[in-house]
């Protein structure tokens, strides 16, 4: 398959295919607004990549759909332009959130009767659906397992594994409080920047 040497070009006519359901006016000004936005974004840091400026607007597909929802047609964005249909989300965003988020209360709350270990697969699970979803993009996705799930694990396995670990008491608490308030801020902040 033959690819243009321009890439501004290319993502344009991507988005224009994507959005031939709208009326041809509609969709020559949402063109002509992303061109305008591409160049003052140029021009205001001539130091930037293209493919990052492209990146920050958006996958064209999306964009479309926007502008689409936007315009009240009836046409379903669904589909899109090639024929090939968006990919949609099996699980709702929230899910692997509360999992992250919550799963270390169930080692808090039953430490002997097989909290660690519930709590345990409740943030694997939720990861695996993280990293799986397609609400996020890939680098929201690597911060937030890492944040999420990452960090608490290592910083859990290190206590346990320390003289002071497993015997529990106030230093316990303080190290469970710690990854389940890091665990809901990264969830709350995946929340805020997921694609709807």
């Amino acid at each position: 398959m033959k690819t243009s040497q321009d890439p501004v070009r290319d993502y344009l006519s991507a988005v224009e295919r994507e959005a031939s359901a709208l009326p041809a006016d509609r969709r020559q000004e949402l063109l002509a607004d992303l061109a305008e936005h591409i160049e003052v974004t140029r021009a205001e840091r001539p130091d930037a990549v293209i493919g990052e400026i492209l990146a920050e607007l958006g996958d064209p597909r999306t964009i479309a759909a926007t502008a689409l929802a936007e315009s009240g047609s009836t046409a379903a964005p669904a589909w899109g332009g090639s024929g090939a249909p968006v990919r949609r989300g099996k699980v709702h965003p929230l899910v692997p959130l509360l999992m992250l988020a919550l799963a270390q209360l169930f080692g808090m709350a039953f430490p002997d009767d097989g909290g660690p270990l519930v709590g345990g697969l409740v943030r694997i699970t939720g990861a695996v659906l993280l990293c799986t979803s397609v609400h996020w993009t890939a680098g929201r996705k690597v911060v937030g397992f890492l944040l999420a799930f990452g960090l608490p694990s290592v910083a859990m396995t290190v206590w346990n594994l320390s003289d002071a670990g497993p015997a529990g008491g106030g230093p316990a608490l303080v190290a469970n409080l710690a990854a389940l308030v890091l665990a809901s801020a990264t969830a709350a902040w995946l929340w805020r920047v997921r694609r709807v």
